[in-house]
Order: C-alpha cells, then sequence, then structure tokens
C-alpha cells in the first residue's frame, strides 16, 4: 500500500474468479459505490487499483470484493531468495500450475463428448444401447468439465446478473436434466431407440427425445475457448518483469579501496561502483572517474550515444560503451528512472479498460429473455390444457435450442485462424480485445529509433576534398576507426570495410576523448574525430567540406573531420539510417485513414529530417519516456484513438497507454510485452497489415456472431411453438457451427499487401 496526496492511499488488489470483462465491471462498480474509493479493475491482469480515503481499512475493500463473488487480496511483496535455501516456483510454473485444472477439464470434456457427438448425428453408431453409454460419457462432461460454468452461473445469480456463464449452466443442465427424465421415464431409454434421420415439423411430448450431445458439445467447445484465452493472458503482466530485468544484477562496488562483487539490491545511496567497457551501469548515479560513451538508446530514444565524463550523470540499465567509468549512486531501487518507467507502464495497463466481449454485452440482454421465454412457454401451454409433458418440452426445447453451439465457436476459431495467419507473417495478436481497438483508430504515433529507422548508426555519405580519392578516405579512416569501441567510430569502420573490403592494421593508435582518434596507416599520420581534433593540429576544414559539415549537422546527422599528413582530407556522415520500408509503410496506414506522427527522444533536426523523407507531417520530438505517455494521453484528450507503434524501453509505458500498441519484434521484451500487437520481422509495413489483419477478424468475428444468435432467434419461435424435431434441432447445430468455422478459415487466405 502506497499513501498518494493527504489523506489518500492507494493500494493494488488481486482479484480472483473474473471470468469475463463483465465480472471486471460489476467488481469496478461495486467497490467505486464505497464512500471515498476511486477503483479501476483489469481483467487482463486480474488486478484492481484502488486509490481510497486513508481512514478506510484494506480490509473494508477486500470484503465489498468477496461479497460481489470474488475473491481479493494484497499481492505478496517479492522476497529475495536466502543464499543457500531453494528457489521457489517461477512465474511460468505458477501460471502452468494456474491453467491445469481448466487444461484438464478440456481434454476430459473432448475425449468424452465426441463419441456422444457422432452417436447422435450418425444413426450408423446407434448401436442398440447407445444412449445409455452417451448418457455414461456425458454425466461427467457435464458435472465435471462444465463446473467453472456452473459456479459463475450461481454466482452472478446471487448477485441478479447474467452472462454467457448463466446461458451455458443453464442450457446444457436443461439438455441434461431434460434427457435423464427421457431415458428413465420416458420412451427414450427403450433399447434399440434410434433418432430417426428425418426433417418433419410436428409437436411431440419429447419422451423419446435426448439432447446430451448439445449437452457436452457445448462444454467442449466453450472450454476450448477460454483455454485458448487464458493462455493469452497469462502474459499481461510480463511488461514490467522484462523492464525490470534490464538492469545489473551484480555491481562491483569500490569499498575501503577494494573491488567487491554484490547483487545490485544491496546498492545504497553513496555508494561508489566500477563500469567496465560493455557493463551495464547498475543504477542512476553521478561519473567521479573517466569517462566514455553510454549507449542510452533503450532509455531515451537517443540514437547517438551520449559523451559522459566526470561530473555528469547516468542512467541505471544504460550500456557503457567506452571507457572505464566509476560511478556514485544516487538513486536506488523504487527511485531509479527504470523502477519508475516500470511503474509509468503499470499504471497504463491498469488504466486501460479491457473492451468487453461482445458474446457477453449480447448475452447480458439475450439470457434475461431466454429464460423469460421458456417460463412464459411452460405457462403458456400449461395455460391452454396442453398437459405437463408438452409445456415442460416446449419450454425445455427454448433453452436448449438458445444454447450456444455455434456461439461457442464464433470467437475462437476466428481468433486461431486470425493469428495463426497473422504469426505466419510476422503478426503476433495477444487477444480478441485488441481487434475491436483496430477498427477505431485514426491516430498513429510512431517512434523513430529502430521503428522508422534501423536504430544503428551508418555511415551514410563522404564528402571528399579537391584531389581526395574517397577509397582512400575509407580505408585510411576505417582502420583508425576499427581500433575504437565508440559506437560511432564501429558506423564508419562497417560502412568502410563493405565498401573497400579488407582494412589495414594501423601501426600506431590512440584514443583523444571526446574528439576522436589518431593514428598511423599505411605511413601516413590520420586524424578522425570533431572539426576541434583538427584545429589542436593546426588543421582547419576547407570551404567546401565546412559547408557539407554545416549542412550535415543542420540535418542532425553526426559530421566527422578526416584528416592525414597535415591535410584535411574528407567529412564523413553519420546517422541512424532510414529502413528503406518506411516510406511505402506510411503511404499504407494512410490509406487505412490513419493519421501518423512521429514521436521520439531524439533532437529536432533529427526528426523532422527523417519525418520529411517517409512522407510524416507531423513531428513531436526531444521528449522523455513519462512525456510519451503524456503526449497519448492529450492525443485521446483531443478524442483520437490512438494506435502506437515502438521498439524500445522508453516506448512501453506510452505503448501500454495507447488504445492500441504495436510493438516490433526487433525490440525490447519490454516493449513487446506492452503491446497488444508485435510485428516480428521489424518492418514497419507489417504495422499495416497488423491492422488490415486484426480488422478482418473483428469483421469475421461479428459476421460469426450474427449468424449464431441468428440461428438462435429463428429457431426459438418453433421451439416454443412446441414444432422443434430434434434432428431439425441437430441438424441446424451442426449446420451453424460448421459454417461458423468456415467463415473463420476464410481468414486463411489473408495476404500481405506486399505480396
Amino acid at each position: 500500500m502506497t499513501t498518494t496526496t493527504p489523506g489518500t492511499a492507494q493500494v493494488e488488489l488481486a482479484i480472483g474468479g473474473m471470468t469475463c470483462a463483465s465480472c471486471a465491471a460489476r467488481i469496478e462498480k461495486k467497490l467505486n459505490r464505497m464512500d471515498g474509493v476511486e477503483a479501476t479493475v483489469n481483467y487482463a491482469t486480474e488486478k484492481a487499483k484502488v486509490t481510497f480515503a486513508a481512514d478506510i481499512p484494506v480490509a473494508d475493500l477486500i470484503a465489498t470484493v468477496e461479497a460481489t463473488g470474488y475473491t481479493a487480496a494484497e499481492p505478496e511483496p517479492e522476497r529475495p531468495a536466502a543464499a543457500g535455501s531453494p528457489e521457489g516456483p517461477t512465474d511460468e510454473e505458477k501460471a502452468d500450475e494456474e491453467l491445469r485444472p481448466l487444461k484438464q477439464r478440456l481434454i476430459t470434456a473432448v475425449a468424452l463428448a465426441v463419441p456422444v457427438i457422432a452417436m447422435a448425428m450418425v444413426p450408423a453408431l446407434q448401436i442398440e444401447y447407445w444412449q445409455w453409454l452417451s448418457l455414461t460419457l456425458a454425466a461427467p462432461v457435464v458435472v465435471y468439465a462444465a463446473w467453472p460454468f456452473h459456479k459463475a452461473a450461481w454466482t452472478n445469480a446471487r448477485h441478479g446478473a447474467a452472462t454467457m456463464d448463466t446461458l451455458i449452466s443453464v442450457g446444457t443442465i436443461a439438455a441434461f436434466l431434460w434427457s435423464l427424465w427421457a431415458l428413465f421415464f420416458g420412451t427414450a431409454g427403450t433399447p434399440g431407440m434410434t433418432h430417426p434421420f428425418e426433417f418433419t415439423i410436428a409437436r411431440t411430448d419429447g419422451a423419446g427425445n435426448i439432447y446430451l450431445e448439445a449437452a457436452a458439445g457445448v462444454t467442449a467447445f466453450i472450454l476450448a475457448g477460454r483455454y485458448f484465452e487464458a493462455r493469452s493472458k497469462r502474459k499481461a503482466g510480463a511488461a514490467l518483469k522484462a523492464l525490470m530485468q534490464l538492469g545489473a544484477k551484480e555491481v562491483t562496488v569500490i569499498r575501503n579501496g577494494r573491488e567487491t562483487t554484490v547483487p545490485t539490491a544491496e546498492l545504497q545511496v553513496g555508494d561508489r561502483f566500477l563500469v567496465r567497457p560493455g557493463e551495464k551501469i547498475a543504477t542512476d548515479g553521478t561519473v567521479v572517474e573517466g569517462s566514455s560513451a553510454v549507449d542510452a538508446s533503450m532509455l531515451t530514444g537517443e540514437s547517438v550515444p551520449v559523451e559522459v565524463s566526470v561530473g555528469d550523470s547516468v542512467t541505471g540499465a544504460t550500456l557503457n560503451a567506452g571507457g572505464r567509468l566509476v560511478v556514485e549512486a544516487t538513486r536506488v531501487g523504487a527511485d531509479t528512472q527504470l523502477a519508475r518507467m516500470a511503474k509509468l507502464v503499470e499504471d497504463a495497463q491498469n488504466g486501460k479498460a479491457a473492451a468487453q466481449r461482445l458474446a457477453d454485452r449480447i448475452s447480458a440482454v439475450f439470457v434475461p429473455i431466454v429464460i423469460a421465454l421458456s417460463l412464459g412457454t411452460l405457462g403458456f401451454w400449461l395455460g391452454t390444457g396442453q398437459g405437463l409433458t408438452a409445456a415442460f418440452t416446449a419450454a425445455v426445447a427454448v433453452l436448449i435450442i438458445a444454447c450456444p453451439c455455434a456461439l461457442g465457436l464464433a470467437t475462437p476459431t476466428a481468433l486461431m485462424v486470425g493469428t495463426g495467419r497473422g504469426a505466419q507473417l510476422g503478426i503476433l495478436i495477444k487477444g480478441p480485445e485488441v481487434l475491436e481497438t483496430t477498427r477505431k483508430v485514426d491516430t498513429i504515433v510512431l517512434d523513430k529509433t529502430g521503428t522508422v529507422t534501423t536504430g544503428r548508426m551508418t555511415l551514410i555519405k563522404v564528402h571528399t576534398a579537391a584531389g581526395t580519392d574517397e577509397t582512400d578516405v575509407l580505408r585510411l579512416a576505417g582502420a583508425l576507426e576499427h581500433s575504437s569501441e565508440h559506437p560511432i567510430a564501429q558506423a564508419v569502420a562497417t560502412g568502410a570495410a563493405a565498401k573497400v573490403g579488407t582494412l589495414p592494421t594501423p601501426e600506431d593508435f590512440a584514443n583523444v576523448p571526446g574528439l576522436g582518434v589518431q593514428g598511423v596507416v599505411d605511413g601516413h599520420a590520420v586524424l578522425v574525430g570533431r572539426e576541434k581534433l583538427l584545429e589542436e593540429w593546426a588543421m582547419s576544414l576547407p570551404a567546401s567540406l565546412k559547408s557539407a559539415k554545416d549542412a550535415a549537422e543542420k540535418a542532425g546527422k553526426t559530421a566527422i573531420a578526416v584528416a592525414w599528413d597535415g591535410e584535411a582530407r574528407a567529412v564523413l556522415e553519420v546517422a541512424d539510417a532510414i529502413k528503406e520500408t518506411s516510406a511505402e509503410a506510411i503511404r499504407r496506414l494512410k490509406g487505412l485513414g490513419l493519421t501518423p506522427i512521429l514521436l521520439t527522444g531524439d533532437n529536432k533536426a533529427v526528426a523532422e529530417s527523417v519525418a520529411a523523407e517517409v512522407g510524416i507531417g507531423e513531428v513531436i520530438a526531444e521528449v522523455m519516456p513519462q512525456d510519451k505517455v503524456d503526449v497519448v494521453k492529450r492525443l485521446q484528450a483531443e478524442g483520437r484513438s490512438v494506435a502506437m507503434v515502438g521498439d524500445g524501453v522508453n516506448d512501453a509505458a506510452a505503448l501500454a497507454q495507447a488504445d492500441l500498441g504495436l510493438a516490433m519484434g526487433t525490440g525490447t521484451d519490454a516493449a513487446i510485452e506492452a503491446g497488444d500487437l508485435t510485428l516480428v520481422r521489424g518492418d514497419l509495413r507489417a504495422a499495416a497489415d497488423a491492422i488490415r489483419l486484426s480488422r478482418k477478424t473483428l469483421g469475421t468475428i461479428r459476421s460469426n456472431l450474427f449468424w449464431a444468435f441468428a440461428y438462435n432467434v429463428a429457431a426459438l419461435p418453433l421451439a416454443a411453438a412446441g414444432l422443434l424435431n430434434p434432428m431439425i434441432a441437430g441438424a441446424a447445430m451442426a449446420f451453424s457451427s460448421v459454417f461458423v468455422v468456415g467463415n473463420s478459415l476464410r481468414l486463411r487466405g489473408f495476404q500481405a499487401a506486399d505480396k
């Protein structure tokens, strides 16, 4: 529990027992009815974020949730394992343990329901005592496998609510109980009884009909959908875990003049620690010894490594790309920038209302109507003197025909086919809630580094002085830069090697901190670095190179001067290169009705240059991670539905806050887990394909739901009139299911636009 503004506190409760988005809405409604309480319940993460008056005990909040029919508890804080003690179960193992009961019920339901359905639908399989075999197989499905539905329906009924669980439970129980009555007290139990394959509409007393295939089949279908949904939900909190894992696990602390390796968690403010080249900086601090280039792109989005020296601040989890540093810790634990970013992601996730499922919204109205119609049918037939058996048959037929067989397939089949096709195309869709959002988005915010650009420093252009050969420039400058660990130097070396082949080995090499490198290559005294380095050797750039340098820097590129044998010879342009497919991707996104905005932590000149090249009209530059979240919130406040595309840790919170988060699969785990869609290829064109596929999948789900409900609605009057022949009901149910599956399978033909 944390204290927020004076007089208020905040707590995060772990909620158990939710089966659909309407459960989250019900808990949220109950909590918000309490005086001094504001709550947001997230179905995906199964958490409630509650802000409440400080004088309200947390136990009262938990009691309110429990009175609503669910469980609540404060999450246990993570405790580091004691030395030598056995480690507890991992998060993955805990998730598997929670899924195991659902998986067992699904396997049981499928194994037993398949023969029941086969015997009911194929007269040739109806052996002499087939109906009793069906009862034996169907009973465990209805009682054991469907127990979660019965339990949820009872909980909902106690609180005056009806959901899909209610419809499934009432329908399966009604079908099962009527089948029991027909077998034991009617004529259905007679040896040799068959369900004839005929399509006649006639009133029947139902004493010879059993509906075990409906009870078992619906249970199996719905359990399959719930299982795949649960598997997609299990990673909901992985963004936070991925963020925190970015930090260094161990750190070399300098105490009493000695170097000691300790877990990062033991660092205290004021401790001095060593950071060698290639190591992550353990926590936020100030440099007290040494100088280096620090790659902070994963946190800030800045593509150019930052030069740091004594007195400069550094951030935990960034990478020391150059020399040896000694840093004094200024912030540790929950106070670090990385921890604050994790909190931003968590707040954005919990604040995003989970989209309520279409089927739940419809069933909230459909279920009470069906139950009322069933009772009305029973009363009508009793009132007209048709007898108890005929009246009860018609009433139960209403419940059975309303049982959502095709409805159970509508969402999971389209989702499985759509997500499967997406995976083949390098597009990972996290769940059905994502699809509804893709239909509404009208603005797409694009991170620059690693999304529109490659995220790697690249040698872009070579400007040479009169009489200087470009090959000589690349060979000499590349050889010298190859000996440096600086990322910009490596970009020059890589670009040079790609153009001229094998680079010579310098005969002498020296790094000039903050300025560049110098040395001897093939007998030439070579300087590569800032213009100031040349000035220290009494050399200046000729007018043509000076002009090229100024133009490059104005466009936001890094300009590197090259000189040898006492004369300035060239200027190299190094920048984060734009991906070849980015301009085409922007055109496709505009074609989908989206307005692109470039949002980056990089400087304005770089951002505007990139935006102009790819066709983006609006640029928001030089923003920190928390500012990215604020920009997304501001756009949402303007009434826009915002999609966000990013790849870095600095994008994770904004991805979570956006209505639709698209993470580049070439980026960090934190960004991928915070996004709703993952683009595996790292190609921005996949963003347009992802939105197209998601919209098409949503359209398929909607059409599936329409036809599934249309079947129910069309058949209900026949059932209420007592004219529903079981073979017609079975055939209609089978046809609607086949139609839904066939409609979903059409998604396999979806093609990426560049195919």
